[in-house]
């Protein structure tokens, strides 16, 4: 017991030994040094009686075994001793101070050995004896106040947040496997980032220079056109993507029963042409109403945050009429988005009795003629205006030539004919071409979104430049139908910011799949909040005057926080994976570092062919399909209202 009786116990013994090894010290320097002292005064006959009595013992038979059994009688009341704990004492210090002393008390008779006077020789080496014996003294004082408990020296706390990873290659049929390696407890193991079940959607997230595009989309890509799924790629900075895609199918173009072809819309380089109403697509006015919500929103952002407002309804419910009249009139032969476009711009007193030619828009249009009717101009034009001029922004006879165009239709994942798509924007123009480009995305998500068709994988790069209206929909029903949908957003307050807090958390909570590179802030609170926690040990040392203690705790800490993501280099990845319960994964949380062959992969992309031009249209071309355009709405007008013709 650590009573203080007992404790004081032991300091007494400790003292009386060390005054035994003093004393014994003394008789040493008196027995070898007797002549100096006695011609100084300094002995006496009773002492010396004494010290002969002593001397039977064998104590002084050499030199040596006085001098060893006083310093091991120090040495032992040494390590019984306490002193008062100092983190600042070095151990080295301490150590060389005994040894030095030592080597001075063991070997201070060598002075006997030189010839000067006696009386010299005997003061040196009482001062060698004293000073060596003060050094170990002093030198084994300090490494008693020595901490002699070591913390961990890991002050990033890199060991304790390290966990067991997945180091097993599970692989399937729909698959996206990334080889990488992660720490575990200081030592570097390989592991496999296995997304086994690539249809619960997949979130990738990362700044810019995370390396989403280069260590995880790319995979994604070339891993499931190598596996025989028909894609569609959103690919923000043509043609980044589209030529890993392009090249990745004409490597890999066997692997499919019938080889899918590759299509691509661009509208400043303009490859192919796709009308993204087209009316054998239009099944009923729900489609129609989808369509212009998508492009009325994506033209206006500000406006997802409002839907259900008047203002916002009515333009919406405007387009829609349009649309769907366009369908109807001769089964659709004019229903593309050019036309849309300019018959919107007609005055109100052709454009009204033109629609109520179609009785099934009347419901539609019936509150726009009603203020029409009454000349409630100010409510009108709050109703349509700001949906012809932000319609009026896409009069581009460039894009009307792509818009009005039939090379393929967007259902990608048609067994009797697949397709690879690729859909190129400009970061330049992003305003104008992310509206028309949402549009396909939403024609596309109808499209594919259905029974027995081919597996297909739709990848949308930086996806907040584009309006997807209801991707949690697409999410949460198009697992069975074998789409799989991934994401790339740089941040969740991007997201937040383009598509409204509440659609910003369904896409985040929705997913099944993340990974994500450095982020900071909010977005990595709430990836560290996903990956949960793990056991963690803690240390901490408390000094006091008499004695020093540690105590060791564990408790649950977070797996990834959120300083670490914050600090995520290039190429370094955390995230979860979802399973199937054909492939269970225990071990679903990882943070490592994905491995990229770069010569390889530089290799392969130096081989790499260009995409090739599928068309060289001339400006007259252009301009020709944008005259036959507005020509087509003259001839609407007079097939309609032949008074107003």
């Amino acid at each position: 017991m650590g009573t203080g009786e007992n404790e004081q116990a032991l300091r007494k013994i400790i003292d009386m030994t060390r005054i035994c090894s003093m004393v014994i010290l003394c008789m040493h320097i008196y027995t070898y040094c007797h002549h100096p002292l006695a011609e100084w005064g300094y002995t006496h006959a009773w002492i010396d009686r004494v010290m002969i009595n002593i001397a039977q013992t064998g104590l002084f038979k050499t030199i040596w075994y006085s001098k060893l059994l006083s310093m091991l009688l120090l040495l032992v009341s040494l390590i019984g001793a306490k002193g008062k704990k100092d983190e600042k004492i070095d151990a080295t210090t301490s150590l060389v101070l005994m040894i030095t002393g030592m080597l001075m008390f063991l070997f201070s008779h060598i002075v006997f050995s030189l010839s000067i006077r006696e009386t010299i020789v005997t003061v040196q080496y009482i001062l060698l004896l004293a000073t060596g014996y003060l050094l170990i003294l002093t030198g084994g004082t300090w490494l008693s106040r020595l901490i002699k408990l070591k913390l961990q020296k890991d002050i990033f706390n890199k060991l304790n947040e390290s966990f067991p990873q997945e180091e097993r290659l599970l692989e399937n049929e729909y698959s996206i496997n990334l080889p990488a390696q992660y720490h575990l407890k200081g030592v570097v193991r390989k592991s496999w980032i296995n997304f086994i079940n690539p249809f619960r959607a997949l979130l990738v997230i990362g700044t810019p220079g995370a390396g989403k595009s280069y260590f995880v989309i790319r995979h994604i890509i070339t891993q499931h056109i190598r596996k025989g799924f028909s894609m569609f790629i959103y690919d923000f900075k043509y043609d980044d993507l589209s030529i890993i895609a392009y090249n990745t199918l004409l490597r890999y173009h066997r692997k499919y029963k019938i080889t899918p072809k590759f299509y691509v819309i661009e509208f400043d380089r303009i490859m192919h042409r796709c009308n993204p109403l087209d009316p054998l697509t239009m099944e009923d006015i729900t489609d129609a109403s989808e369509s212009s919500r998508t492009i009325m929103l994506g033209l206006n952002r500000d406006w997802i945050k409002k839907q259900g407002d008047f203002f916002v309804e009515s333009p919406i419910n405007f387009v829609t009429a349009i649309i769907w009249f366009l369908r109807k009139y001769e089964n659709g032969i004019y229903c593309t988005l050019p036309h849309v476009i300019e018959l919107m711009q007609l005055d109100y007193k052709t454009m009204f009795p033109l629609l109520r030619t179609e009785p099934e828009i009347d419901v539609l249009i019936n509150p726009f003629e009603s203020a029409y009717r009454h000349e409630a101009w100010e409510q009108l034009e709050g109703q349509i205006a700001s949906a012809k001029i932000g319609m009026a922004r896409l009069s581009s006879p460039q894009l009307y030539y792509v818009l009005s165009g039939n090379d393929f239709t967007l259902d990608i994942n048609n067994p009797d004919e697949p397709k690879i798509v690729c859909m190129g924007n400009n970061p330049q123009k992003q305003q104008i071409f992310g509206a028309v480009l949402s549009l396909y995305v939403s024609r596309v998500i109808k499209l594919v979104n259905k029974k027995g068709k081919l597996k297909s994988s739709l990848i949308f790069d930086e996806f907040p430049t584009i309006y997807f209206n209801n991707i949690d929909s697409l999410i949460a029903t198009a697992r069975s139908n074998k789409v799989a949908t991934t994401v790339a957003v740089q941040d969740y307050s991007q997201l937040r910011k383009d598509y409204g807090r509440d659609q910003a958390e369904v896409v985040m909570n929705i997913v099944g799949n993340v990974i994500s590179g450095q982020v900071v802030g909010e977005t990595a609170k709430l990836l560290s909040e996903r990956f949960g926690k793990i056991v963690q040990e803690r240390e901490s040392v408390s000094i006091n005057r008499t004695d020093t203690s540690i105590s060791r705790s564990t408790q649950l800490e977070a797996a990834i926080p959120p300083s670490k993501i914050a600090s995520l280099s290039s190429g370094e990845f955390v995230g979860m994976v979802a399973d199937d319960p054909d492939q269970k994964i225990s071990l679903k949380v990882f943070h490592g570092e994905i491995l990229n062959d770069h010569a390889a992969l530089k290799k392969e992309e130096e081989a790499y062919q260009p995409i090739p031009p599928v068309r060289k249209v001339t400006h007259e071309e252009i301009q020709r399909n944008y005259s036959r355009i507005r020509e087509d709405i003259r001839l609407i007008i007079q097939d309609r209202l032949p008074d107003a013709a």
